[in-house]
């Protein structure tokens, strides 16, 4: 199939979050199945200083908002695929991808509204495609022009479009004077069953209604963005289109996180010779300062610090078992100052027990993996999750609230059938996750336990090509509509 994905961003070009890489993966397991894909981002600041050999392929004409521009596309190959950046200076030539420390840039609909033009001249330019592939609500004015502005269209009549859902918690919303500039005509888009929201434009709600099919990251996940608790306004809709939603788990990166051959961590190890683990263990507990203490448990946590995150039931609850137990936490992270000034008072009140590092940092990422006996994901909901499944490849045992992904990839351990890869509690409160770290504890200091459920750990497989066949189930669906 010809696939051309569009996103806000891709990794290693340009990246904010878990998007990133998985338009970083996909891509990569279809074209090694023998698909042509095509992925188009924006030309950002960010992608320009990397470095990359990227070079001019074509120039396509775009017009928004009553404006004509030339949008030249560069582009180069990565792992098989095709990586293509539309350019606009105007747009594009910014420190930050979507918001400032401030808040969003306020134009971002026309920023990503030029890049969904783009994306269907680019699809045009290209002789046409099979499948339109579009990810959040940055993309979502693809599917949208598609139906409302190109029905004529040679090249896209048969083109299946499929919206993923990421995080339902972004939709991109806009006031009503954005359609216009979006070159949309108000009354056929501004209304309940099309793009209106409460009163405002939503841009992702347009890509669930116009898409061929819908999916998000995790089968959990799915179902629970259904309801009222997860849907952020939109269960209604999902609802009335759930004949044509599906859940495809993502798949974890193991070019990238892989003990066998990481480049980070103090000693490389494997499910067949799992000893050097022991060895990244006290190289983390040097790394963030704190004592060597081999017998002892090391938790760890890596992420926003945001309360999306479980943050606000993490913190009493590290704060209680610190007290009662001999355990080490290790967190690294930035996010909310609230959580930033918790998380550094937790470790002023610990120094010997409790090591934080607020701030971003892959390679100490990479060595919390591999060091910590524990990961901790305690999120109030989670799509789909990527770093349970990185701990699992480095032996390190997740502990997570059953919720979205988290929910589809973890099993409870038993220690009676020796079964399961982890720990779940579901009740979102700090006591749920005490007794689920309890549990842990307890299983760690029973060896023939540990090593039981280490090895299911090692065992658990969730790489990307088992996805990317999902996926192709899913374009063949949306082809049929098309």
């Amino acid at each position: 199939m010809k696939i051309l994905m569009v996103s806000g961003e891709a990794a290693p070009f340009a990246k904010t979050g878990g998007l990133a890489d998985v338009l970083k993966a996909l891509p990569v397991a279809l074209a090694k199945r023998g698909h042509k894909v095509c992925v188009l981002i924006p030309y950002y600041r960010e992608v320009k200083k990397k470095g990359f050999d990227i070079k001019q392929e074509l120039t396509v004409e775009v017009w928004l908002g009553g404006t004509k521009y030339e949008a030249k596309i560069f582009g180069t190959k990565f792992e098989g695929a095709d990586y293509l950046f539309v350019e606009n200076d105007k747009f594009y030539d910014r420190d930050f991808l979507y918001s400032t420390p401030d808040g969003d840039y306020p134009d971002n609909a026309e920023r990503f509204g030029f890049l969904c033009k783009s994306a269907i001249e680019l699809a045009k330019a290209l002789g046409g495609v099979d499948i339109l592939h579009v990810h959040d609500w940055q993309a979502a004015l693809v599917p949208i022009y598609k139906k409302v502005l190109y029905t004529d269209s040679p090249f896209l009549q048969n083109a299946g479009c499929v919206q993923t859902i990421h995080n339902i918690g972004y939709q991109g919303v806009f006031g009503a004077q954005v359609l216009p500039v979006l070159d949309l005509p108000y009354n056929e888009v501004f209304h309940m069953e099309a793009l209106e929201f409460y009163g405002d434009v939503n841009l992702l709600k347009g890509g669930i209604v116009y898409s061929n099919v819908i999916n998000t990251v995790s089968k959990g996940y799915a179902k629970e963005i259904q309801t009222p608790e997860f849907g952020a306004g939109l269960e209604g809709i999902l609802l009335k289109r759930a004949n044509a939603l599906f859940g495809i788990l993502n798949g974890a990166d193991y070019e990238d996180w892989n003990p066998e051959t990481d480049q980070h961590i103090a000693k490389k190890f494997s499910h067949a010779n799992p000893s050097g683990k022991l060895a990244c263990k006290l190289d983390l507990l040097k790394q963030f300062g704190l004592p060597k203490k081999e017998a002892e448990p090391v938790f760890g946590l890596i992420g926003r610090l945001a309360e999306q995150k479980g943050l606000d039931i993490l913190v009493p609850a590290i704060s209680t078992i610190l007290e009662k137990r001999r355990v080490n936490f290790v967190i690294l992270g930035t996010g909310d100052r609230i959580y930033n000034e918790k998380v550094q008072k937790l470790a002023e009140k610990f120094p010997k027990r409790l090591g934080a590092k607020i701030a971003f940092d892959n390679a100490l990422a990479h060595k919390i993996e591999a060091g910590c006996d524990f990961f901790l994901m305690p999120s109030k909901y989670e799509p789909c999750g990527l770093n349970q499944m990185y701990s699992l490849k480095y032996g390190t045992i997740p502990i997570v609230r059953a919720t979205g992904g988290l929910d589809d990839t973890i099993e409870e351990f038993d220690p009676k059938a020796k079964k399961g890869n982890g720990f779940k509690f579901h009740d979102y409160t700090s006591q749920a996750l005490l007794d689920a770290m309890e549990r842990a504890i307890a299983t760690y200091r029973k060896k023939d336990l540990w090593a039981a459920l280490q090895e299911n750990a090692f065992e658990s497989d969730f790489s990307w090509d088992k996805s990317a066949k999902e996926y192709e189930k899913l374009y063949e669906e949306a082809k049929k509509q098309g």
